[in-house]
C-alpha cells in the first residue's frame, strides 16, 4: 500500500461535473443508512451481485465504502467528500462505487476490517474505505476515513483516487502478487489447531486474561487503556466472573470491575438526563463521548450493571440498570417489540447538539432550588468542557458533598435531583431529535433481551422481563421462517441470512429467558437455533463455527471469528449456549461441539487470552460446568424452592422450572419426573444428586453445587 503513496505525483486532474446526475440505486434500498446517501452525486451500487458483474464488465475497480447511520465520521466524510459534485465525477469515472451497512452485512465488515488491518497493519473502522480489484473484489489499497484536503499528513481523498487507478494500471504484477499473499494471509486465520481430538485446554488462560486486563487497566479514571476510551462489557464479564469463580483474585477483579462501572456512570458516557450510554469517549475520563447511541453497548452494560448490583446492593448501579431499561423501552423498542438499532451523533448538522447545555437554558427550565443542587452535581458551575462553548452534563460532586455545603437533607437534595433532571428531560424532547436507525437486528435484539433478562432477575423487575419477551416474539414471528433465522428487519420486511453472530446470541437470549419463565416453545426453539449452528456454521472437522452459513454467498474470505470486537465473539457465545442446552437435555451433540469449537479457539487464546473472553467463558464452563437444577412443580409452588437460590451474577447456574404436568419432555429432561408438588433435581456436569422432594435437603444441596 506504501508504494501507492509513493508513487503519486502530486498531480489533480481537473473534473467537469457531469451534465446529467449520476444514477444513485440507494433510494429503494431498505437501510437507514445507505437511503442517507441516496441523494449523493456518487453513482453509488448497494453490494449485489449486479455490481459485481459491472465491476467485472468494465474492468473498473471498486471503491468500497462501509459505514453506518449512526457513526459520526461516516456523516463527515459523506458531506466533504461524497456530495462533492468533483469528487463524485472523480468518483464515477474511474470506480464502480459500492456502499455497505456494516449492520446489515457483518459478514462484508469483518472480511474488508481484517484485510485492511493485514494490509496497513493497524486497525481500521467507520468509515472503512477500500478499494478492490474488479474481478476478484480483493482490496489492494484502503484505509478508514480520508480529507477533502491534504491534512495530517494524508492526501485530499479525490486526489486519492487517482492515485489508486494510476497505481493499478502501472503496477499490475505488483497488485497481483499483493492480492495473492493477502488471500493466504486470511486463510491462515483460520487455521484449526492439530488437538482436535486431545484437547490440551486449561485454566491458566483465564488467569492470563485478568492479568493482560489488569496491566490495561486505567485505575484513576477506570476502563482499559487510553483515549478513544470504550466500556468493552467483554472485559468487565470477565472480571465479574472472577469475582464469584475465583477467590484467590476476587479482591483485584472486584476493584477493577467496580471502580470502572462507577467511573462510567458518573462521567459523560452515561447520559443522566434520559439515561443509556453513548458509544465511546474521546477522552480518559469518561467526560466527553462521541454521542451515538447503540443498542449493542446497552443491552451488555444493562446485565453488567445488575449483576454487579447483586453483588453488594448498590443503589447506584441498580439506578444505572433501570436508566438504560427505561432509556430503551421509550425510545429503541418499536410497537411490535422489536428493538431498534441506533440513535445518531448528530441533530442538526451538529455532533451531539440535541444533548448539550448551557446554563442560561438549565437555569431558565428549573427552579432555583433544583439549580442549586443540578449545578454543582454536573459541572454546570464550572468551565464549559465541550469545545469551551458548552455543557455534558457529568457528576462533578456527590450528592454527599452537596447536602454538606448546602445543609440540605439527603432526601430534600435527592428529590430536588430529581425534579431538576425530569424537567431538562421535557426541555429536551422539545428539541431536534437525533435520527434514529429503525432496522431491527436479530444480534443486537438478542443482546438487549438478555440484558433484560438479567435486569429482571437481579433486580426483580417484571417489566423488564416482559419487553425482552416481547423481542423474542417479535423475532420469532417476524426473523424466523423454514428453520431459518434472517438477519434484519426494516420497513415492514425481513431480509439476508442471518448470521452466526444472530443464531449465537439469540440461543444465548431464549435460553435466559426459559430460567426466568418457562415455556415449551422456547425450548424447542432453541433446540431448533443449535440444530441450525451445527448444521450450517460449524467445521465438523476442525471445529468452530463459521460467520457465515453453509448456504450463504461465496466471498472472498469466510471468517470463523473468536476474537471479540464491538459484540462477544459469536464462536465463544455458541459454545457457552451449546454446553449449557447440551447439559439440560443431555445432548452429547452439543457438548462435543463446543469442545471442538474451544480446541479450536485454543492457540489464539494463548496468544492473546483478553481478546477472546466470550471463548474464556466457555473454556471455563467446560473445565467446571455450572450447576444444573430442574424443578418440576406446580402453579406457584416453586417460589420458595427458587427463593432458596442466590443470586448468581456470574452465571455458574442454571435453573428452570418446569410444570409437573408437562408432556413429552426431550432428552434427560424426560427423566426429570415429578414426584410430589415440588421435585428437585441438582446436577453438576455429569454427577447429579439423588431427587428431592424436600426444601431443607434442596437448600443444602444447592449450596453444595
Amino acid at each position: 500500500m506504501g508504494a501507492i503513496l509513493r508513487e503519486f505525483s502530486g498531480r489533480v486532474q481537473c473534473m467537469s461535473e457531469p451534465t446529467d446526475r449520476a444514477i444513485n440505486r440507494l433510494s429503494s434500498e431498505p437501510s437507514p443508512y445507505l437511503r442517507q446517501h441516496a441523494s449523493n452525486p456518487v453513482a453509488w451500487w448497494p453490494w449485489s451481485e449486479e455490481a459485481l458483474a459491472h465491476a467485472r464488465d468494465s474492468g473498473k475497480p471498486i471503491l468500497l465504502s462501509i459505514g453506518s447511520s449512526a457513526c459520526h465520521w461516516c456523516h463527515m466524510m459523506a458531506h466533504e467528500s461524497f456530495d462533492d459534485s468533483a469528487t463524485a465525477a472523480v468518483m464515477n469515472e474511474h470506480f464502480v462505487n459500492i456502499k455497505v451497512d456494516r449492520e446489515e452485512r457483518p459478514d462484508l465488515d469483518k472480511i474488508y476490517q481484517l484485510a485492511h488491518q493485514l494490509l496497513v497493519q493497524r486497525p481500521g473502522g467507520w468509515p472503512l474505505t477500500m478499494f478492490l480489484t474488479p474481478d476478484n473484489q480483493i482490496p489492494f489499497f484502503g484505509g478508514t476515513y480520508f480529507p477533502p484536503e491534504p491534512r495530517h499528513g494524508m492526501p485530499a481523498f479525490k486526489e486519492l483516487c487517482l492515485r489508486v487507478v494510476d497505481f493499478l494500471a502501472e503496477h499490475p504484477d505488483e497488485v497481483s502478487r499483493q492480492n495473492q499473499a493477502l488471500r493466504d494471509a486470511l486463510q491462515r486465520t483460520n487455521e484449526a489447531s492439530c488437538e482436535t481430538t486431545s484437547p490440551a485446554v486449561s485454566d491458566n488462560a483465564l488467569a492470563k486474561a485478568n492479568e493482560a486486563i489488569e496491566r490495561l487497566f486505567d485505575s484513576q479514571h477506570g476502563g482499559f487503556g487510553s483515549a478513544p476510551k470504550f466500556p468493552h462489557p467483554t472485559n468487565l464479564e470477565r472480571l465479574l466472573r472472577t469475582v464469584v469463580n475465583a477467590p484467590g483474585n476476587a479482591a483485584d477483579a472486584k476493584r477493577m470491575l467496580e471502580h470502572t462501572l462507577t467511573c462510567m456512570a458518573d462521567g459523560g458516557l452515561y447520559d443522566h438526563v434520559g439515561g443509556g450510554f453513548y458509544r465511546y469517549s474521546v477522552d480518559d475520563e469518561w467526560m466527553i463521548p462521541h454521542f451515538e447511541k447503540m443498542l449493542y453497548d446497552n443491552g451488555p452494560l444493562l446485565g453488567l450493571y445488575a449483576a454487579a448490583y447483586a453483588l453488594d446492593r448498590n443503589p447506584g448501579f441498580r439506578a444505572v440498570a433501570q436508566g438504560i431499561a427505561e432509556w430503551t423501552v421509550r425510545e429503541m423498542q418499536s410497537p411490535d417489540g422489536g428493538y431498534f438499532a441506533a440513535l445518531d451523533a448528530d441533530s442538526e448538522g451538529e455532533e451531539g447538539k440535541f444533548y448539550l447545555w448551557h446554563t442560561h437554558d438549565v437555569a431558565s427550565e428549573v427552579s432555583p432550588d433544583e439549580l442549586a443542587v443540578l449545578l454543582p452535581r454536573f459541572g454546570l458551575d464550572l468551565s464549559p468542557n465541550f469545545e469551551g462553548r458548552a455543557w455534558h452534563l457529568f457528576r462533578a460532586q456527590s450528592l454527599d458533598d452537596i447536602v454538606g455545603r448546602t445543609g440540605l437533607s439527603a432526601q430534600a437534595a435527592q428529590a430536588r435531583l430529581t425534579s431538576g433532571l425530569s424537567a431538562l428531560f421535557d426541555a429536551r424532547e422539545r428539541r431536534v431529535r437525533p435520527d434514529r436507525d429503525d432496522k431491527i437486528l436479530v444480534s443486537w435484539n438478542a443482546l438487549m433481551i438478555t440484558g433484560m433478562a438479567r435486569g429482571a432477575r437481579f433486580l426483580s423487575d417484571a417489566s423488564m422481563l416482559r419487553s425482552a419477551e416481547r423481542a423474542r416474539d417479535f423475532l420469532f414471528e417476524h426473523l424466523w421462517a423454514n428453520g431459518r433465522l434472517l438477519a434484519t428487519w426494516v420497513q415492514g420486511r425481513a431480509r439476508l441470512n442471518a448470521y452466526l453472530d444472530d443464531y449465537a446470541l439469540l440461543l444465548e437470549a431464549v435460553l435466559e429467558l426459559l430460567a426466568l419463565r418457562w415455556r415449551r416453545a422456547d425450548l424447542d426453539w432453541a433446540i431448533e437455533l443449535a440444530d441450525v449452528l451445527l448444521d450450517q456454521f460449524e467445521d465438523p472437522v476442525g471445529g468452530g463455527f463459521y460467520f457465515t452459513a453453509n448456504e450463504h454467498e461465496t466471498l472472498l474470505h469466510r471468517p470463523m471469528p473468536f476474537i471479540d470486537d464491538a459484540l462477544p465473539a459469536g464462536n465463544g457465545t455458541a459454545c457457552v449456549a451449546l454446553l449449557r442446552l447440551g447439559h439440560l437435555i443431555g445432548d452429547v451433540r452439543y457438548l462435543e461441539a463446543a469442545r471442538r469449537g474451544i480446541v479450536r479457539a485454543w492457540p489464539g487464546v494463548q496468544r492473546a487470552p483478553h481478546a477472546h473472553n466470550a471463548v474464556l467463558h466457555a473454556l471455563e464452563d467446560y473445565l467446571s460446568p455450572p450447576a444444573l437444577i430442574v424443578l418440576r412443580a406446580n402453579g406457584r409452588q416453586a417460589e420458595p424452592w427458587e427463593s432458596a437460590l442466590l443470586p448468581d451474577p456470574a452465571s455458574r447456574r442454571y435453573c428452570v422450572t418446569i410444570p409437573n404436568n408437562e408432556p413429552n419432555l426431550p432428552g434427560l429432561l424426560a427423566e426429570r419426573t415429578p414426584r410430589g408438588p415440588v421435585t428437585a433435581y441438582v446436577c453438576t456436569g455429569l454427577r447429579c444428586d439423588a431427587p428431592t422432594t424436600n426444601l431443607e435437603t434442596f437448600r443444602a444441596q444447592a449450596s453444595s453445587a
